[in-house]
């Protein structure tokens, strides 16, 4: 199987050439380099505005790599991980996955985390013709890439999937909202979700409008926001019935905390991709919030994966206690770490190799297995994005609880 990636780059002579010597310095003899470790090289935000997320996908990998080496490593060989700070700035991002590639000359990449960093880490990758697993970047037009593959898949257009899930999950409650307010960070994924992109204009604006939903605030807020006063003004001098927050990390803390300084709490609030720990530790103010998730670790849910699971789940809060994370919680955010692991090395084992051509090729033919999210299969027409798994979570009780569909709930939607 050839793909058009690798058609295109082999139509280029110098590219060709580029990748000849990537190949040579990567050490394409696997046998010739036994004795030496499989390094894999990323960049994660363990500092900056996507900290809190970051240090859950450190801490997964990590457990990952321990687990991997315990069993026999990579190829009968172990497995190192350089991983470095892109303190949360995507201009960095680039420039450290070029080190990591044509300096440190690291066998194997695995994406950052958030979208903007992950597709500045693509476009290094496809110029070098690495794989790369990447955890959570959804904004599917942009991944054209066809060496990119997805952990965390929302389908093809998530900007129409999540705005429908939500709206019919809160089509069933007695009242259901009939006035939102958007909030939207203007930041990858944030923005498709709430906006569309390119020719495909749906989104969560579009789709209010479409079922009838008012919405009385629509703002856009750029990423590197610090003063949340005059959006949570504008909420609150509206009241909407639901607050929507397309946004990243902790804009929904941070939100909620802007409103509680106006004597303001939200009807009902959702959060596209927050971090986990921080809006449980908002308390009261936070009760009763949805966002997405791939994975919730509730025992009917744990269940149904069995024991191995049970294990990741046990070992990886031990972990997150030592490093005092404010949740210690393996969810969606870890899952999608651990599948985008499990990708690399499955394409690697199953390839029987560390060529990037080889393992691309063998991860389109033959997908991954993963723990938490069955067989995955990738076709390029799809920018590898499998058949979405995608439930809501919502806080209850001081918890994170899978609410909906409600044949994967483990709770009822309040």
């Amino acid at each position: 199987m050839r793909t058009r990636s690798w058609t295109a780059l082999a139509s280029a002579v110098v590219l060709a050439a580029a990748l000849a010597l990537a190949a040579c310095n990567r050490g394409g003899n696997d046998a010739g380099d036994a004795g030496k470790p499989i390094v894999v090289g990323s960049t994660l935000s363990l500092t900056g505005a996507f900290a809190a997320t970051g240090q859950i996908h450190k801490i997964a990998g990590e457990e990952y790599v321990d687990r991997l080496n315990a069993a026999g490593g990579l190829l009968g060989r172990k497995v190192q991980w350089k991983v470095l700070d892109d303190q949360s700035d995507q201009a960095k991002v680039s420039q450290l996955y070029e080190r990591l590639i044509t300096q440190d000359k690291v066998d194997l990449i695995i994406g950052p985390y958030a979208t903007p960093n992950i597709l500045s880490a693509m476009a290094v990758a496809q110029r070098h013709g690495y794989v790369l697993p990447q955890h959570t970047a959804v904004l599917a037009p942009q991944l054209t890439y066809d060496c990119q593959f997805p952990a965390w898949s929302i389908g093809p257009t998530p900007n129409q999937f999540i705005p429908t899930q939500l709206f019919d999950a809160l089509a069933t409650l007695p009242t259901p909202p009939k006035k939102i307010a958007v909030l939207t960070s203007q930041s990858g994924s944030a923005a498709f979700v709430s906006d569309g992109f390119g020719d495909d204009k749906a989104g969560v604006l579009s789709i209010a409008k479409d079922r009838g939903l008012d919405v009385v605030v629509n703002v856009h807020y750029p990423p590197t926001t610090t003063d949340w006063a005059p959006i949570a003004t504008q909420v609150r001098d509206a009241n909407p019935d639901l607050v929507i927050d397309n946004g990243l990390g902790v804009d929904a803390v941070n939100i909620l905390q802007a409103m509680k300084q106006l004597n303001y709490t939200p009807k009902k609030m959702f959060s596209l991709f927050p971090a986990p720990g921080p809006l449980l530790a908002a308390g009261p103010a936070a009760d009763g919030m949805l966002s997405v998730s791939m994975f919730e670790p509730n025992q009917p849910t744990l269940t149904k994966l069995g024991p191995d699971a049970t294990a990741i789940v046990g070992d990886f809060t031990k972990r997150a206690q030592a490093a005092k994370l404010p949740y210690t919680v393996f969810e969606t955010q870890a899952a999608a770490s651990w599948n985008a692991w499990q990708i690399l090395t499955d394409g690697v084992t199953e390839a029987g190799t560390l060529d990037q051509h080889k393992v691309c090729d063998t991860l389109h033919a033959k997908g991954a297995d993963t723990v938490f999210s069955g067989h995955l299969t990738f076709d390029p027409k799809d920018h590898n994005f499998w058949p979405t798994t995608q439930t809501l979570k919502q806080i209850q009780n001081g918890d994170w609880v899978t609410v909906w569909p409600a044949d994967k709930a483990a709770a009822p939607l309040k």
